[in-house]
């Protein structure tokens, strides 16, 4: 089998994908997995997806050699804690990235803010927290990547936020795609992570609408402000068009 017809199978093999939840007893994890089930299976449907539960079920991480992708998802933790099953997840990261050189691994909120804690990055608390779609623009290093694949040709990506927390410091080893510390690419290109997340549609960031209370002090009688805050959640966004980037970018050395 000559070279190119080998890498036109390997184009064409279904990929493979880990996902790390890591909420803790989360009441929506279930919704929270079908989120990904539905968002990748929208782009890919022939993808294969495996779930792993680190913060409910001690231990449970992938064998990196089984999958092409790892994700690490979001959390309803801080992702400073030193509690026992963070400091595991910090530990397989770790060992993925020392013993699997250039297995890919993708970060998505939580999954962004801890790769970039480990890689030497520092944790912030917001001032103004985001929940709904926002807008990131593009750095040169972002448009090279997103437009390069096909995404962002108005020069920003829009996604799901939820989150009150923030990357302050860029981790070391990596370019920064989105303006605001929003996306990091390594150098090697071995990892990618965004705070925002590509998972989620206005079903299920809506399950959230209750932490508006806690963040904003919004008053949940208050039927305009929760109209407001439902309409920013059911904005368009380009989930879709990460998705799709994020894979073609899994299959790239």
């Amino acid at each position: 089998m000559t070279a190119t017809v080998e890498q036109q199978c390997e184009q064409e093999r279904p990929l493979n994908i880990a996902i790390l939840l890591n909420s803790f007893r989360s009441p929506f994890i279930a919704e929270i997995r079908e989120s990904y089930v539905r968002s990748i299976g929208a782009v890919t449907p022939e993808c294969r997806l495996s779930f792993f539960y680190p913060a409910d079920c001690p231990g449970d991480f992938p064998d990196p050699d089984a999958f092409d992708l790892i994700v690490v998802g979001g959390s309803n933790t801080d992702p400073r804690k030193q509690h026992a099953w963070i400091q595991r997840v910090h530990h397989f990261i770790v060992s993925v990235v020392a013993d699997y050189p250039g297995k890919k691994l993708c970060g998505i909120c939580w999954g962004h803010q801890t790769i970039s804690l480990v890689f030497g990055g520092q944790i912030v608390d917001m001032e103004t927290p985001e929940l709904g779609v926002t807008e990131s623009k593009m750095t040169p290093a972002g448009r090279q990547f997103f437009v390069r694949g096909g995404q962002g040709g108005d020069g920003v990506v829009r996604l799901q936020q939820h989150h009150r927390r923030a990357v302050g410091v860029r981790p070391e080893g990596f370019h920064e795609l989105l303006a605001g510390h929003q996306a990091f690419l390594s150098y090697n290109n071995a990892i990618l992570t965004f705070q925002g997340h590509p998972e989620k549609d206005a079903e299920t960031a809506k399950l959230r609408v209750k932490d508006a209370v806690r963040w904003f002090g919004t008053d949940l009688a208050d039927k305009q402000a929760v109209e407001d805050l439902v309409w920013r959640m059911e904005l368009q966004h380009d989930g879709p068009e990460i998705w799709e980037r994020v894979l073609q970018w899994t299959r790239e050395p």
